[in-house]
């Protein structure tokens, strides 16, 4: 499993990339290899404020339908608009081009609760 250093990421599968005061988020591979193949991707959150662990959407698999939750506490400013048309780049590139949400971050210092790739690495076996 490929886990990029520069990313923060939480126990329910998200990572996190803070870019000043934004931040960028998505699932990691682990969680699109378990899903499988990613049909569809419903965000319908986007200009709300939400707390770390609320919901902002859910992920929809060939086999199930998963939550999406924040990993830290933010306004989402924009969804990911190729994700429409595209969802399996969920599944072909999780940390770049199928990123799902930006965010504006409320409180940077929760990024630091957050788990290193060697933690999350350790998490996932």
């Amino acid at each position: 499993m490929n886990n990029p250093e520069n990313l923060k990421y939480t126990k329910e599968h998200e990572w996190i990339r803070v870019e000043g005061d934004v931040a960028y988020v998505g699932i990691t591979d682990y969680a699109q290899n378990e899903l499988g193949e990613i049909v569809f991707i419903e965000i319908e959150t986007v200009g709300d404020k939400l707390s770390a662990g609320d919901v902002f959407g859910t992920i929809e698999a060939v086999k199930t339908v998963s939550e999406l939750f924040m990993p830290i506490d933010g306004k989402i400013l924009e969804l990911n608009e190729a994700l429409e048309k595209s969802p399996e780049l969920v599944n072909s590139d999780p940390f770049g081009e199928g990123w799902l949400i930006k965010i504006s971050v409320s409180n940077a210092s929760q990024v630091d609760g957050l788990l290193s790739a060697e933690e999350y690495s350790a998490l996932v076996g």
